[in-house]
């Protein structure tokens, strides 16, 4: 089953910011703006590049979001009426494109896997004609058309627990 959700978090290395003398030399109020705003644009990918939209949208008061952009800015990219972050967009891309390659490889493999196996993913004629009553069976024996998807994940088996039950 795919999960078509966002990127909960992005991956950063604390040596590649703290190399940078840009970063190195600002005031912990500029670093403060400058985690803010990469956090607002992980989330919502844009920040308002209105100085007054930008305070509110942050939650800080304008005067402090004045004083500390010039520091913070070079960190960022100005598109039209909006502040992006090149950096994270790159990585939000590079995610995608990780889970694109991801799935296309297991497409793969499970071809593979189901030739061996011998199991094809046509629908033969004489199934299209069958009706499903007709394929019930309460025989262990019968064989299945398509494997079953068996989930073993930790997180799968907390959510297969009764809510009602306690665990040991």
């Amino acid at each position: 089953m795919s999960q078509n959700r966002k990127a909960p978090a992005y991956q950063e290395y604390a040596a590649t910011i703290m190399a940078q003398l840009s970063f190195r030399t600002m005031s912990l109020q500029d670093r403060g703006l400058l985690y803010t705003m990469r956090l607002e644009c992980w989330v919502n990918m844009r920040l308002p590049n209105n100085h007054n939209d930008l305070a509110k949208v942050l939650g800080v008061p304008a005067a402090e979001v004045m004083a500390s952009l010039p520091a913070v800015i070079p960190f960022f990219e100005i598109v039209g009426d909006f502040i992006i972050s090149p950096e994270l967009e790159d990585y939000r891309i590079h995610l995608v494109e990780r889970k694109l390659k991801q799935s296309q490889g297991g497409k793969r493999g499970s071809v593979i896997t189901n030739n061996k196996r011998g199991h094809t993913a046509k629908i033969r004629d004489e199934d299209r004609s069958s009706t499903p009553s007709s394929n019930l069976s309460t025989n262990s024996t019968t064989t299945r058309k398509y494997p079953v998807k068996v989930r073993s994940s930790p997180q799968y088996n907390q959510i297969q627990k009764s809510p009602f039950k306690p665990s040991l």
